[in-house]
């Protein structure tokens, strides 16, 4: 069962104006179902999964591309890195067929570095990641919430969730971490992984983890590199425009699918996920990654950072909106009901505007989210949500 994308519309643009288009994402986000339902048969599939292909490039890629060169989707091409000369030569011997390639893969690192020495110029980027609120059928929405978006446990009704995020773990740890790069120790990867995600949401400090780990600081930095390219986590940097050295200067860390964050830290049910100590974390996590996400997929011109002073001044989320010049304020709290003591921080940091220093001529808005169902607002300047209304409205077309 194929469950339509929002990512297709950045697709069908692409298409158009760039003549390849590289898909980054994690595994079995929906990168191949995405480009086999989309574009139907008007596309040959060649995927570097299969050991055969890489044997056919590997012992002579100039006669594998004339068999595969124009109108053809590479999948994982990363596996295949010797074929970005040859696409270039190919793409500018016909510069204005729009189109020509189509490159997918799991793994940033040699994707990048590829674009950059070879199709600088040529390639449009975009990413799929684990399916969106708005994506997953109305029924099993609430459950993303602790579940996660891969696009085959919402197709089976999140049934088998334990099994297959151990498969998938496993898969990620033998297949993409290993020719990632020289991790060392597994095992304490592996300790290091499941330390993050129970701190999701947190500040991070690399010299805290490593002294736990009893491991280099630079080998925690490494990792972290890794975890990022491989689409597992992605960071969010603090608001510091001008603010000086009251800014706490370390990013916060969050997942990209809150799936993996349950399945690392032992949340097996709808129970242990409300009344856990990660519930509050996990929703903060799961809020700020459907807002990234979206932005991805829909290539809004929009960045995400957090804000907080050495006074307790905070922000969970700051949303910097630049094609209407806003910048949104965001509290996140998983209560059901919402409170004007909640919009509290927000009124504060609202207060200090002239402080902040945003860029001129911009407009500030504050935005509490929550669980519950009523709307209005604090304050007269501090708006409060559903958090499934603001996620409705954010991912509009």
């Amino acid at each position: 069962m194929y469950l339509p994308r929002l990512a297709e519309k950045t697709l069908k643009k692409y298409l158009s104006i760039f003549p390849v288009v590289v898909i980054t994402g994690p595994r079995q986000s929906g990168k191949s179902t995405l480009l086999k339902e989309y574009l139907g048969n008007s596309y040959a599939y060649v995927t570097f999964d299969k050991l055969q292909n890489i044997e056919d490039v590997n012992s002579d890629p100039v006669a594998f591309l004339k068999k595969y060169n124009n109108k053809v989707i590479f999948d994982e091409i990363q596996r295949a890195p010797q074929l970005f000369s040859q696409i270039k030569l190919l793409v500018d011997e016909d510069r204005s067929n729009y189109g020509k390639f189509i490159l997918t893969g799991s793994s940033q690192f040699q994707i990048v570095k590829g674009i950059t020495e070879t199709l600088a110029g040529r390639a449009g980027n975009m990413s799929l990641l684990p399916f969106q609120y708005l994506e997953i059928p109305a029924k099993l929405r609430d459950y993303g919430l602790w579940q996660g978006g891969f696009p085959e446990l919402v197709v089976r009704k999140y049934a088998f969730f334990t099994e297959w995020y151990e498969s998938y773990f496993q898969n990620y740890l033998e297949r993409d971490v290993r020719t990632i790069g020289n991790i060392g120790n597994l095992k304490d990867f592996q300790k290091f992984l499941q330390l993050l995600a129970a701190k999701a949401g947190q500040e991070f400090n690399a010299s805290s983890y490593a002294r736990d780990l009893g491991i280099n600081y630079k080998t925690v930095q490494s990792w972290v590199s890794i975890l990022e390219a491989s689409y597992i986590i992605f960071t969010l940097e603090p608001y510091f425009n001008n603010l000086g050295k009251r800014i706490v200067k370390r990013p916060k860390l969050y997942f990209w699918d809150t799936g993996l964050v349950s399945y690392l830290t032992g949340i097996r049910s709808q129970e242990l996920f409300e009344k856990g100590p990660l519930a509050g974390p996990l929703f903060e996590n799961y809020l700020i990654s459907e807002i990234y996400k979206t932005i991805h997929h829909l290539k809004k011109d929009h960045k995400l950072y957090y804000f907080r002073n050495n006074l307790g001044i905070e922000a969970d989320l700051i949303i910097e909106d630049r094609s209407a010049c806003r910048v949104t304020f965001v509290e996140i709290k998983y209560n059901q009901t919402s409170r004007p003591a909640m919009a509290n921080k927000l009124k504060l940091l609202m207060e200090k505007e002239q402080e902040l220093k945003v860029h001129p001529g911009y407009k500030i808005c504050g935005l509490l989210l929550y669980s519950g169902k009523d709307s209005g607002k604090y304050f007269s300047s501090i708006e409060y949500l559903p958090w499934q209304d603001f996620l409705k409205n954010y991912s509009k077309v």
